[in-house]
């Protein structure tokens, strides 16, 4: 066996999420995309004498996260409209700025920024539900980035198509075009059932069957929504889906801010995946996800960010330790989601809702080598007791020291190998003063 592509990783903790916890003097050894052994360090050296050794002292090598729901390209909005309701943020700013600036180029420029925060922070994989997946992808696959594309349908036009029927095409294509590459894939996004029609949720669920593709949708973001579908139609919008025989466990419904034990009942019947945005949720004041009561009913819970015109970042830490304080006060018990529980929202729950969990979200031999390190070596997690408790509710991005997605290098120290941050930041800029121009 040639060893010249294997990698010997050598941190102080592995936190594998799979059975035998939090284990200590042990090696996780990588050859090109896979996870090949995980050993003690002695047994792990004289089996692969040759293998490039990375000693990380002082660090935990975990999984990497999964970020399970965002808008990447919005990261050219953040901080445009700030401290408002999400129906005034939405139709005063958002869909405003969107109609104006969205086109392949604005994808384009937003995914690069987005997918170098994400990289920078830990993220290894994100769901993305926005314009032209296409391009999306393509800055995925040049960055090396694992991801699952939503191409959005709705019932009215945008820049990116004319209706549902030019929507799905669209999504139809991009997935055509990308369904053998290994690190990205394509999905349906119906927006939410305030901008979808029975006919067109309809066609994304025979499609879907048909093809094998994912789906997200936002539901029940709101108290709003749903009283407003029920004085429309009289039923709460997951059981008019439910009756267009919509759910099924390939199906990630996002925010559900809103759960009667009806609503449960069907996520549970169907295997529906619930993403948590806490931050987005917290910041439009669009509610509280009852996490803990979904856990409790046997519905699997993710993580994600939500974009960052709503956030304002895209940093899963932050996100893990908001919904471990946020289950606590919600269920006003303290012993709800615990530190492990809100890792494993962060990772191997969210490669389930992604229907992934063969390939990643917990570090075990034969999977994808999407790892992350911790660097514990900072006073703000000093003195160390426990580095699990400390990951969700002490550390801060800034101590995300090595990141390999598929087995390739992509931060190193701390810092991005493959990417120009100078020139990031100045595209950015630039983007600021045309977007701040045209609204001046």
């Amino acid at each position: 066996m040639s060893h010249h592509n294997v990698t010997l990783i050598n941190p102080q903790w592995v936190l594998t999420l799979e059975e035998g916890g939090l284990l200590i003097d042990h090696c996780v050894v990588i050859d090109a995309d896979k996870i090949i052994a995980i050993s003690p360090v002695d047994n792990a050296i004289q089996k692969y004498p040759h293998a490039k050794k990375v000693d990380l002292p002082g660090q935990m090598l975990m999984p990497g996260f999964i970020n399970c729901h965002g808008h990447s390209a919005m990261n050219l909005f953040k901080g445009m409209a700030d401290d408002l309701p999400l129906m005034t943020w939405l139709e005063q700013h958002i869909w405003p700025a969107e109609g104006k600036w969205v086109d392949p180029e604005f994808v384009r420029d937003g995914c690069k920024l987005a997918i170098s925060e994400m990289l920078k922070s830990g993220t290894t994989c994100f769901s993305d539900m926005y314009f032209y997946p296409e391009v999306v992808a393509d800055v995925a696959t040049q960055m090396n980035m694992r991801t699952i594309c939503y191409g959005p349908i709705l019932n009215f036009p945008t820049s990116y198509g004319t209706g549902p029927d030019d929507y799905i095409e669209k999504i139809l294509a991009a997935h055509d075009k990308f369904k053998h590459h290994p690190l990205i894939d394509i999905g349906f996004g119906p927006h939410a059932p305030y901008t979808v029609s029975d006919k067109a949720f309809k066609n994304v669920r025979t499609l879907a069957n048909q093809l094998n593709m994912p789906i997200q949708i936002h539901l029940h973001e709101t108290e709003f929504e749903v009283s407003d579908a029920m004085d429309k139609n009289g039923q709460r919008p997951s059981l008019r889906l439910n009756d267009l025989e919509f759910w099924g466990p390939d199906v990630q419904a996002v925010h559900v801010t809103q759960a009667s034990t009806e609503d449960m009942d069907i996520f549970k019947k169907h295997g529906v995946h619930v993403i948590h945005c806490p931050e987005s949720n917290l910041k439009l004041a669009s509610g509280f996800c009852p996490t803990h009561l979904l856990q409790k009913s046997g519905i699997n819970v993710a993580l994600g960010t939500d974009g960052a015109a709503s956030n304002n970042d895209l940093d899963m830490l932050s996100e893990m330790h908001t919904a471990a304080l946020l289950a606590k006060a919600v269920s006003k018990d303290a012993s709800a989601l615990p530190a492990l529980e809100a890792i494993k929202m962060a990772t191997i729950n969210g490669a389930i809702a992604l229907g992934k969990e063969e390939q990643i979200g917990s570090i075990k031999v034969g999977k994808q080598a999407d790892l992350i390190s911790i660097d514990f070596n900072d006073i703000s997690t000093m003195p160390l007791y426990d580095p699990v408790s400390q990951l969700v509710y002490s550390s801060s991005r800034h101590q995300v020291d090595h990141v390999w997605v598929a087995g390739h290098l992509q931060v190193e120290n701390k810092s991005l190998k493959h990417v120009n941050e100078q020139q990031l930041i100045e595209m950015a800029q630039s983007w600021a003063e045309k977007i701040s121009e045209a609204r001046s």
